[in-house]
């Protein structure tokens, strides 16, 4: 059994930041975070949510974890309502370096958009940003009330 904890952005921020190479000498700007603690009270992953453009409606997402059972459809559900249900926001952006095949196929899974980004990571590495719109998220499978879809595109 997995709980989520909310309140200490700071700590998750760091934890997620160390576990994503491309950010670990950085960190993240400021923002939000939720953890991800497993049943021996271990801090195993994080949702960070950084550079939030309430003009736009378009919030950038980073996540990482120690172990692949932190991804259930609890924590995704949990992962996108802060920014589309709470915040509002239109389109949630990750970058994502495009050798990250495993992370590709998971966010393709969720009918994320992708736009190749040359050199977005460095010279030699490219990447990718993964675009996850409302519309996509209201759609999804992961959203259990139809009270939270949305007959018409807001």
């Amino acid at each position: 059994m997995l709980d989520y904890v909310y309140g200490q952005d700071e700590l998750v921020a760091q934890f997620v930041a160390q576990l994503i190479p491309h950010v670990r000498g950085y960190g993240f700007a400021k923002g939000k975070a939720i953890g991800v603690i497993d049943a021996q009270g271990r801090l195993i992953g994080g949702i960070v949510y950084h550079d939030y453009n309430p003009q736009s409606g378009v919030i950038m997402l980073a996540a990482a974890a120690t172990s692949p059972r932190w991804l259930t459809r609890e924590t995704l559900r949990r992962m996108y309502e802060y920014p589309f249900s709470q915040l509002g926001v239109q389109m949630v952006a990750q970058p994502t370096p495009a050798d990250n095949e495993r992370l590709l196929r998971q966010l393709a899974a969720l009918d994320y958009m992708f736009v190749h980004v040359p050199r977005m990571f460095g010279r030699e590495r490219d990447g990718v940003l993964a675009l996850f719109t409302r519309e996509a998220w209201q759609k999804s499978k992961f959203i259990r009330r139809p009270d939270l879809r949305l007959e018409e595109a807001a």
